[in-house]
């Protein structure tokens, strides 16, 4: 089964790392086998209540010399919607997204910085304080 590399950002700054096979935006909850975990121990339920965002990323480690840019880069094709989304922690995300609907508890992003280590972003609805299209 195909296991996604998986950031989780809770609302109160808490992080969280590791593998899931099982998450689905129409579910209340997902599992994750946490990094530094034993094959043994159980996977972590997680439960969107409190969490900002599931980041989907190309590794764990990133690159902390990489600054992200919130710009497109020019004669892209996008697939998707324009969105910025404005947290309410102050933290700002751009990019394209086939899925906002204002009535779910979530939607994907996937981020204009195309060096970004996020492939995708789940945002968690609760979690924003504003959103706009580009």
């Amino acid at each position: 089964m195909l296991q996604n590399k998986i950031v989780i950002r809770y609302q109160d700054g808490t992080l969280l790392k590791g593998r899931t096979d099982d998450f689905l935006p129409v579910n209340p909850s997902f599992h994750v086998s946490l990094i530094g975990s034993s094959p043994e121990d159980p996977p972590y339920e997680i439960k969107f209540p409190g969490v900002k965002a599931v980041f989907f990323v190309k590794n764990f480690e990133g690159n902390r010399e990489h600054r992200d840019t919130y710009e497109f880069s020019p004669g892209e094709l996008l697939d998707g919607r324009r969105i910025v989304v404005f947290f309410k922690d102050g933290e700002m995300l751009t990019g394209t997204t086939q899925g906002y609907d204002p009535g779910r508890p979530g939607f994907f992003v996937v981020p204009a910085d195309i060096h970004s280590n996020n492939e995708r972003i789940f945002v968690v609805s609760d979690a924003t304080q504003r959103i706009s299209f580009a």
